[in-house]
């Protein structure tokens, strides 16, 4: 296990194309539900315990060895909104593509294989870990960050916010991520035992209706 593989999968300038994407916050501060640093603790919050999670459950899983095919079905099934599947496609396939160069690998040239428009990003950043010699726990917990640290550095840009400020939503969040990693962890263990329905299924409507809204709507910053 390399504690410094990790740093590099996690580290914001990794070239996976995730600066293009708001995790929904753009369509949040379109809608008026994150408006300052204490709106967007509670966005990252009710992000980390749904999206957060089931990202976290599927990477671990991924990282484990569960066949990425059953992955990617069940990631299909747990996003409703055809605009975020194309999105974690669209991230899948960007990642993959940065991955290869820096850990290639049989295992991630098949996954290219049988996804070539990408699998889900959090399908495809489990494959990463496992080939970077990294364990479930640290693909757990790189998902579990992305789904909060995204839409923090988001805010910045949409509203100005000071960096500061936003480093401390998440500083503040960090317990909570690393039982939410721990989860998925345990999640994961199911899943090797019991097939992939053993995966968490938390939902936010929210996020699903307003990513089908910022989809289609003219002059948006970030692409999600």
């Amino acid at each position: 296990m390399s504690r410094a593989a990790l740093l590099v999968l996690a580290d914001g300038r990794f070239p996976a194309g995730g600066h293009a994407h708001s995790g929904g916050a753009e369509a949040a501060v379109h809608a008026g539900r994150i408006t300052g640093a204490e709106s967007l603790e509670s966005f990252c919050r009710g992000r980390l315990h749904t999206a957060g999670l089931v990202g976290a459950a599927l990477a671990a899983s991924a990282a484990l060895g569960v066949d990425p095919v059953a992955l990617d079905a069940a990631a299909d099934a747990r996003t409703p909104s055809p605009a975020l599947r194309a999105a974690a496609r669209r991230l899948g396939r960007q990642l993959l593509r940065a991955v290869r160069a820096a850990w290639p690998g049989d295992e991630l040239d098949a996954l290219g294989r049988r996804f070539p428009k990408g699998a889900h990003q959090p399908v495809v950043l489990g494959a990463a870990a496992r080939a970077a010699g990294l364990g479930a726990e640290d693909a757990a917990h790189c998902a579990v960050y992305e789904s909060v640290g995204g839409p923090a550095t988001a805010t910045v840009r949409l509203l100005s916010l000071d960096p500061f400020d936003a480093t401390a939503v998440l500083a503040r969040l960090a317990p909570e991520a690393d039982r939410v990693a721990e989860a998925a962890v345990r999640a994961a263990r199911r899943v090797v035992r019991e097939g992939a329905g053993a995966l968490p299924a938390a939902s936010a409507p929210l996020l699903e209706i307003h990513a089908e809204a910022h989809a289609g709507r003219a002059g948006r910053l970030f692409a999600s």
